[in-house]
Parts: C-alpha cells; structure tokens; sequence
C-alpha cells in the first residue's frame, strides 16, 4: 500500500466529504469523522494496517464549492501537516448553477473551478507526499441530463489537472456508473447528490483501490 508507518491522511470537500463529522476538528471519538467514505477509509485502514497507525482527519464542509476551499485553505489544509490530502470538490459549484439558477453569485463557473483547484494543488504539493483528486459526480444515469453533463465536464477538469500536475486520481462517476447499471439512482442517493451508505462504500473502495489497499493482506 501506499501509505507509510504514521502518517496523516486529511480529506476535504463539501457535504459527502463532511458526513456530520465533528467540527472544527474532525477526529476523534464518537463518529468525529462522520458517517460516510472517510469513515469508512479510516475503519478499513485500523482494521486491515493497524500497525501503520495511519491518521485521518475530514475537512469537509456541508455547502463548499471551490471557493470556500480557497477561503480556508491554510487553516484546514496547510496548517494541519498533512502527508496526504484527498480533494473532493464541484457538486455544488455545478449543482447552484441548476437549483439557484438566478443567484449568480453562487455559481462558480468552469473556468474559477479549474483555476482555483490548480492553485489549491500547487500550493499544497510543496508541504505533502501525495494528493489524490476526487472527480464530482451526480447520480444520474442519463447522461444527456443538463446537470450531469456538466458535472461530468467538472470531472474532466479534475482529470486534466490530476495527470498534468501528477496527482493520484480516482473517477468517481466512473465508480458510480458501475450501480447505475442495475440500481435506479433514487437507491443511492434520493436527490442524486447525498449518497446511501452503499454509495458511500463505493466512494471508499474507489479511494482504497488507487493507494493500493490490499483487503485480503494476511
């Protein structure tokens, strides 16, 4: 696996990140880091690597875009030392441009999305071993529906940005499209954003399989 002995893992995102995890920090006892996938990395790396004693911590936020990101990017990422960082932003950069439609100021456009994640990740390469981008997804099987083909534009960017600035990537539609072949989307997330607890798992085994976890590691 790709992890080494001790190290520290922080996620940031926005609302399928944030899962009700504890604020301001983000670790701890009593579910301090949600409900959701970065429970699930965290409960699969004790379970299966407990002597590398491998430390997660979530940043995410309920409602982020990009922007939010940005804002508090040297508290909640800098200043927390991170080894690794998972970034998982653009659902709601995409989503406030279909649910807010009139509200433009809420909306954060393809060109702010892909500038200001690539500033995020070039800031942070100097001070971590490894970043990991998450493409946005949206639980829609349609793929000429409005709102998932933009996402899927979003998605894009992530890919483009991940591969010229040598990050790890993990396509998360990817992962979800292998569902919504036999699942209806409403089964996985009833608003097609906000994940079921099997949408969730297939975020994690998504993040799992590109450090290299091994589940059946004796």
């Amino acid at each position: 696996m790709k992890l080494d002995q001790g190290q520290k893992l922080l996620f940031i995102g926005d609302s399928v990140t944030d899962c009700e995890r504890a604020k301001p920090e983000g670790e701890g006892l009593f579910a301090a880091l949600g409900k959701g996938y970065v429970s699930f990395v965290d409960g699969l790396l004790q379970a299966v690597y407990p002597e590398l004693g491998i430390r997660v911590v979530n940043k995410g936020i309920s409602g982020n875009t990009v922007r939010d990101l940005k804002n508090r990017w040297q508290e909640d990422v800098i200043a927390q030392k991170p080894d690794w960082l998972s970034i998982m932003i653009g659902i709601n950069d995409v989503w406030r441009q279909y649910d807010t439609p009139f509200i433009k100021e809420y909306h954060v456009y393809m060109d702010e999305y892909e500038n200001t994640l690539r500033e995020l990740v070039a800031e942070s390469k100097p001070f971590v071993k490894e970043i990991v981008l998450m493409t946005p997804f949206y639980l829609e099987s349609n793929e000429q529906d409005q709102m998932r083909r933009t996402m899927d534009q979003y998605g894009k960017v992530v890919k483009k940005i991940a591969e010229e600035t040598n990050c790890l990537f993990v396509d998360t539609q990817s992962a979800f499209n292998h569902l919504l072949k036999d699942l209806y989307p409403a089964t996985i997330a009833w608003d097609r954003v906000h994940p079921s607890t099997a949408g969730h798992m297939v975020l994690a085994r998504a993040f799992l399989k590109v450090i290299n976890f091994n589940l059946n590691r004796s």
